[in-house]
């Protein structure tokens, strides 16, 4: 059985907030999530002062009169300081950490930090500079695809690899970039395609509402399941509205978790469970009537009844024509030692 990583996306839903980080740390680990996952920028280096908002953030954010991304972002960086205390509160709370760096600064400060696993956001997958120094590193690489064709992922694929990072230590992530994303859009026979074109591990990133579509998707081959997380989907960011609460965080966590177990070896057989039942659920072969030892059954004398106990109705054909060893009452469960 294969466990799936499971990465609780705070991003940036902690506000600005230390506190706030904190106890999306704590849902995460209270939920038995793997990984709790921050975003790493500096507002400067992301966006210009022009770039607007995307129609989500502007819809998720219905009070907010700046329309600019640079505005809404600057009140979302996580200073250094910030990124060690939470990283001291995830040891304490038995998750790991993990941050998205979205610039080449960032990047360095995750590595200074000693981070073991890079996350490639759906924005940055055509970013040539940003890949390459991501792939130098070596390390275990989880990228998202949001918005991508296959060429994308195949350009990806390459400058990661020629940089210095094995194709066994990439996972790619299918994703849809809205948020919520809606169902029709999903298309997650997509994750599939990726796998079987490019032999790599993959994952799902999913925006939707709800917890259906991850969970599916770890039942068709998802390695790693991210998802959004928030303390309530009323607060104020261009992130909550996509995200599961804490309660509803726990039930995608342990729903994973059963399929995991489900999903079995794929070798159909009677398993410990059902085998008790067998004899209860199936038939035997049964006379009809009270029949006289030297009596040669005819399918006419055979009845097929609960339990499953006696000669499976299979073996009629093997019944048929064989002598009574014995007097038989009616409704008599046959076994092969009553034949001659």
């Amino acid at each position: 059985m294969s466990r799936t990583l499971i990465i609780a996306e705070a991003g940036v839903n902690h506000n600005g907030s230390t506190d706030l980080a904190r106890q999306l740390i704590d849902i995460a680990a209270d939920a038995g999530a793997d990984i709790v996952k921050f975003q790493t920028f500096k507002a400067e280096k992301l966006v210009s002062s022009s770039a607007r908002k995307a129609d989500y953030q502007v819809t998720n954010m219905p009070g907010e009169a700046d329309t600019s991304q640079f505005g809404m972002l600057k009140k979302l960086e996580l200073s250094p300081e910030q990124h060690r205390e939470l990283m001291a509160h995830c040891r304490t709370r038995n998750i790991r950490f993990l941050s998205t760096a979205f610039d080449l600064e960032s990047l360095a400060f995750l590595a200074g930090l000693g981070l073991e696993v890079f996350k490639i956001p759906s924005g940055e997958i055509t970013n040539l500079p940003y890949l390459r120094q991501i792939g130098r590193f070596g390390k275990q690489v989880i990228a998202s695809t949001g918005m991508a064709t296959m060429d994308d992922i195949e350009a990806m694929l390459a400058v990661l690899t020629s940089a210095g990072t094995p194709k066994e230590n990439i996972t790619v992530l299918h994703c849809n970039t809205d948020y919520p994303s809606p169902f029709q859009d999903v298309n997650l026979r997509a994750m599939q395609t990726i796998r079987d074109t490019f032999g790599v591990a993959v994952g799902y990133s999913d925006h939707t509402p709800g917890i259906e579509v991850p969970v599916a998707a770890v039942a068709l081959g998802a390695t790693v399941i991210e998802k959004h997380i928030t303390l309530d989907r009323s607060l104020e960011g261009p992130d909550h509205l996509a995200s599961l609460e804490p309660e509803e965080l726990r039930h995608m966590v342990r729903a994973i978790r059963h399929i995991e177990v489900a999903l079995g070896d794929g070798v159909k057989k009677p398993t410990p469970s059902e085998q008790k039942n067998m004899a209860v659920a199936r038939k035997s072969i049964h006379l009809g009537q009270a029949l006289p030892a030297g009596h040669v059954l005819t399918e006419a004398d055979l009845v097929m009844k609960r339990p499953g106990s006696g000669i499976s109705p299979m073996q009629m054909d093997r019944v048929i024509g064989r002598t009574l060893a014995v007097d038989a009452a009616s409704d008599h469960l046959l076994t092969w030692e009553d034949l001659q």
